[in-house]
């Protein structure tokens, strides 16, 4: 894992530690071409430059945004408002990540992706890669 991220969990609360520590884990082992580094003041995986998982914490919560994740057509993730294809699932704790599921997202992350990379470029336009 890249040593920003390692240092962003270890600035966390011993709770939301494990959840990123896990999610870093769980990120990396199935995207294992995957960039990931800190962006935005985040943890945030890439393939080939464009942004497809991450995490934040928020008050009282970690937040998963997979940045395609409005097209995986899952119940589970909350679409994400505005033009975007984003959709988020919380975690308060540790045992509330179900890895099937997961890891599910993260196959869907890497066949389904639309081009954040480009979009500013674009206007703001985005296109689908996948």
């Amino acid at each position: 894992m890249n040593s920003d991220i390692s240092n962003y969990n270890n600035n966390q609360t011993p709770d939301d530690k494990a959840i990123c520590d896990v999610l870093a884990s769980v990120f990396t082992s199935e995207l294992p071409e995957a960039e990931n580094k800190i962006w935005h003041a985040h943890p945030v995986w890439f393939l080939e430059g464009n942004p497809v998982v991450g995490y934040s914490k928020l008050k009282g919560r970690i937040r998963v945004l997979f940045w395609s994740g409005d097209s995986f057509e899952e119940p589970l993730l909350k679409p994400g408002s505005g033009k975007f294809k984003d959709a988020s699932i919380d975690y308060i704790s540790q045992d509330e990540i179900h890895f099937n599921d997961l890891k599910r997202w993260l196959q869907k992350a890497r066949d389904i992706q639309w081009d954040y990379k480009n979009i500013v470029k674009r206007k703001g336009v985005l296109e689908r890669l996948k």
